[in-house]
């Protein structure tokens, strides 16, 4: 069942009409262009100029840490390297019928289903995915929901496994919850991060790039959300760690796609997401990337950059505390219904930043949603903030 978003985006202060725009003119299919389309709003961290921003006093020796000889890479191409398509896929779906996600590493952290996951969606590393972290990228064209998965698996029947997953909502600033991960080990959004090749032709990136550390330490900064740490190191990276290419660093020699990514890397930065090879940007594969163009880009060193000012910087002894979402009532109605028959299913939350409904509904906007059952079902509601997740149960009797 979907939900088109039509009800109480008011309270977003989104209309339908500006959702239709910001998102309605994506293209459709693997590896679309956005058409202009920048995941977030203005005031999102990923999308912020940060041309002008403090440098970390710290700089300099979290660089000699990564080392300053390290050569920036561009972690995505066109073609194949060993049977693998290079670089981090994404496909723009509309009207994909939801399936099952079911989560083997950590569900407890994880987004549950179900999702819009079409039958055709790019695993990375297709076409033969492999054992990488396997990430699956979805962004629902109708509704403006990223949906993310990493370690996915594709069953039989249509439906999912992945190790973790999360949904995010195009328009808005949302963040997961202090300490949980996402599809990402710093509990970001992938998507937004990416170097797409739409972006590159249209002469500008206008967000931050995702890129990975060999080393992080048990520490993270907006926008991430939790460490994988690795290194007891004080000058290891923290999960969300900015870096900047100093203003001084000439492009203007540059070939043409790794110019348009400098400009960016000078303007916006780069987020630290993963643990990973030091220097790695993440990319989308397209055919139309020159891959000769992209390795020049391995001529930027390490010591070309700059560490942003890191503040706040959450440690276990910091971490942001409050009240996860205070549900005050979930109801069906009727609560007991023959076999086919719609029953509305009813919530009052407060503070969420998100709803999901499952089984069989999804991510909803509004405060209720029908459904029809056709067996005996308990739905289960999940309300989320930056604080934790709340939930409440409503059983429908199908006679």
């Amino acid at each position: 069942m979907r939900l088109i978003f039509s009800v109480l985006l008011i309270l977003l202060g989104i209309s339908v009409a500006s959702l239709a725009q910001n998102c309605g003119g994506m293209a459709l299919g693997i590896g679309a262009s956005l058409n202009g389309f920048v995941p977030f709003p203005a005031d999102s961290l990923w999308n912020e100029n940060i041309a002008s921003a403090p440098v970390d006093p710290n700089s300099d020796a979290i660089i000699n840490f990564i080392g300053g000889s390290i050569g920036l890479h561009p972690d995505f191409g066109s073609g194949l390297y060993q049977g693998q398509s290079i670089g981090i896929p994404y496909i723009v779906e509309s009207g994909s019928p939801l399936v099952t996600v079911k989560y083997n590493a950590y569900g407890d952290e994880s987004d549950p289903g179900p999702m819009p996951i079409p039958g055709n969606a790019p695993i990375e590393g297709y076409p033969k995915p492999g054992n990488g972290d396997r990430h699956v990228l979805v962004l629902d064209r109708d509704n403006c929901w990223l949906y993310e998965l990493y370690g996915s698996h594709e069953a039989k029947n249509g439906n999912w496994t992945a190790g973790s997953g999360a949904v995010w909502y195009l328009l808005a600033d949302e963040t997961r919850p202090y300490t949980w991960t996402s599809a990402d080990a710093a509990g970001l959004p992938i998507f937004p991060g990416l170097a797409r090749y739409d972006e590159v032709a249209a002469g500008a990136i206008n967000h931050a790039l995702r890129f990975t550390l060999k080393y992080s330490e048990a520490t993270f900064t907006p926008p991430a959300s939790h460490w994988a740490s690795n290194s007891s190191s004080p000058y290891a990276a923290p999960m969300g760690m900015r870096m900047r290419l100093k203003s001084s660093f000439d492009i203007s020699g540059f070939p043409p796609q790794s110019k348009v990514i400098l400009r960016a890397l000078q303007q916006y930065g780069m987020i630290m997401a993963d643990n990973g090879s030091s220097m790695y940007i993440s990319g989308a594969p397209d055919d139309n990337w020159n891959n000769d163009d992209l390795s020049s880009l391995k001529g930027v060193p390490a010591s070309a950059f700059e560490v942003l000012l890191i503040d706040p910087l959450y440690t276990q002894n910091n971490i942001p505390q409050g009240d996860s979402p205070a549900i005050t009532s979930f109801t069906a109605n009727p609560p007991t219904v023959s076999k086919g028959s719609p029953v509305t299913l009813s919530w009052s939350v407060s503070e969420e930043e998100y709803n999901i409904v499952s089984p069989q509904v999804g991510v909803v906007a509004g405060t209720s949603v029908i459904v029809v059952p056709l067996k005996t079902t308990t739905y289960t509601l999940y309300s989320t903030n930056q604080y934790g997740r709340s939930t409440a149960k409503v059983k429908v009797t199908v006679k």
